[in-house]
């Protein structure tokens, strides 16, 4: 199983868009998904449709060793998609997890005990917190969304500097894999020339396929469905199943 971590400490870049209509996308392409929100935000697991009933496990208490990550995963709607959910709890596990042994290699455990799936995504938080070094240190594969704005490639110089860290020191395999240009208006020269600065900088690691700004895509969530579901022939829908495609080529061409 291969591990890929979505993470940008800037919030509203499309990270847990690009985690939902990966998944979805990757699922309708016969692969065997599993989403892992590490954000207490938990908007990947109701962006899945996922609604836990009272006193259910999730992440947390996989975390915190009081479940096996099998009795928290659960199967969605959507075809090939299963997730470990997040909850607001998952909050406390960034104070809970400081004063534990090996509190960085924790999902990496976690996740490392999972068996039956092709990838699995992890959903960061918007931050360079505890339950995000701990994603760096699990993931295989990095992707960074960029959304084509004004400050596009603010924070990430920070990232990289924790990207740096951690590879020093608990991943050595750690690279930025994949830049994503997320937010594209064609119709503004801003735009293009956001992603034409972040191609110069970082050149072929980033995706082929941009994701436009789309109203659809911005609904989505609103009704629980990834976009390929919720309206297959918006321009967000066609770019997610574009990227996908590249995302597959690149690292799971052996997996199925």
């Amino acid at each position: 199983m291969i591990t890929l971590a979505v993470s940008n400490q800037k919030g509203g870049v499309g990270k847990t868009t690009t985690c939902i209509n990966l998944a979805a996308e990757l699922g309708r392409l016969g692969f065997s998904v599993l989403s892992v929100d590490i954000d207490p935000q938990a908007n990947c697991t109701s962006g899945l449709g996922v609604a836990l009933p009272p006193k259910s496990p999730s992440l947390y208490n996989v975390l915190l060793g009081d479940v096996p990550a099998g009795a928290a995963i659960l199967k969605t709607k959507w075809e090939g998609v299963s997730i470990l959910p997040a909850t607001l709890d998952l909050a406390g596990a960034e104070i809970e997890l400081a004063s534990t042994i090996s509190r960085e290699t924790k999902l990496r455990r976690v996740v490392s005990s999972i068996t039956g799936f092709d990838i699995a995504i992890l959903d960061c938080p918007p931050s360079l917190g505890m339950l995000t070094v701990n994603a760096l240190v699990a993931a295989d594969k990095l992707i960074i969304p960029i959304q084509c704005e004004y400050f596009a490639l603010e924070g990430v110089g920070q990232l990289s500097r924790t990207i740096s860290l951690v590879k020093e020191g608990l991943n050595q395999n750690l690279a930025i894999d994949g830049i994503l240009l997320t937010m594209h208006d064609s119709r503004t020269r801003l735009a293009n020339d956001v992603a034409d600065e972040v191609r110069r900088q970082f050149g072929e690691i980033v995706f082929k396929t941009m994701i436009p700004r789309n109203v659809k895509l911005a609904e989505a969530p609103s009704y629980a469905e990834p976009i390929c579901y919720y309206d297959p022939s918006c321009s967000g829908a066609k770019a997610y199943e574009e990227f996908s495609k590249e995302v597959a080529s690149l690292w799971l061409k052996d997996e199925d």
